[in-house]
């Protein structure tokens, strides 16, 4: 392999307002800013490039760039994240100047800006093509949760990255030893999410209903990394999530 760690990524975050659970949550109101403006600040402290949201309502485009912040409207319809922020880095950078793309999620108000450094990090392997991180499960709760997604994998080193071997909602692998929840913050080589977009959709990815099963059916190589949970802060998806979110960030920012 002749692939080097990528030298000039960009950030890009998702956003849309026709949001199933909770609709208009990107515009929501968190300590008296919207929360996307709230992962975008999060996304430009990690000061691993440009960072752009790619969003599919004016709405969004108007908050992000009331803050000081860059968006770039993309075609409602996308079926999926990845599909808005390929849309998006075609657009703003047509020559291919950035090397990495970053999906870092828009419902992710408390984000440690260092878990997007850790994400990136994870594409000094030569071999691995899209890099993603996890946290161990703690609470048994959780662990049958089938909207906790888990992810596969074999960490010999906790404090090194591993293969991700499979992504589910169960709670595999069975038997003793450490579950890990997949959090959902991409860093793609510029290559592959190009290559992503274009695959059909998994026979397993349909069963699981999970997008990253697409790529490894594909043969693609992901790695993951572990982080601390309380670097994900909260992932917002229902009204019950937003209202912990407010709270955590009263309590954080005193």
């Amino acid at each position: 392999m002749t692939r080097t760690a990528p030298a000039n990524p960009i950030v890009l975050i998702p956003a849309r307002l026709a949001a199933t659970r909770l609709p208009g949550k990107p515009l929501a109101d968190i300590a008296g800013t919207p929360m996307i403006v709230h992962v975008w600040r999060r996304a430009v402290a990690a000061e691993m490039g440009p960072v752009v949201v790619a969003c599919a309502d004016r709405a969004i485009a108007e908050a992000v760039a009331s803050a000081g912040g860059r968006a770039v409207l993309t075609n409602p319809h996308h079926p999926t994240g990845s599909d808005r922020i390929h849309e998006a880095i075609g657009r703003i950078d047509p020559s291919g100047r950035h090397d990495a793309v970053v999906n870092v999620q828009g419902d992710l108000p408390l984000l440690d800006p260092a878990a997007v450094r850790v994400a990136v990090a994870g594409l000094a392997d030569p071999e691995t093509d899209i890099a993603t991180l996890a946290a161990i499960i703690e609470d048994e709760a959780a662990l049958a949760d089938t909207s906790v997604n888990k992810v596969v994998a074999g960490f010999a080193d906790p404090a090194r990255p591993a293969r991700a071997l499979y992504f589910s909602k169960a709670a595999v692998p069975w038997g003793e030893g450490p579950h890990y929840e997949h959090i959902g913050l991409y860093a793609y080589r510029r290559a592959a999410l190009d290559r992503f977009v274009t695959l059909p959709r998994g026979v397993l990815e349909q069963r699981e209903r999970l997008e990253q099963l697409r790529a490894l059916e594909a043969g693609m190589c992901f790695s993951v990394s572990l982080i601390d949970p309380t670097r994900l802060g909260v992932q917002v998806d229902t009204p019950a999530d937003l209202e912990r979110a407010r709270v955590l960030m009263k309590v954080w920012s005193q």
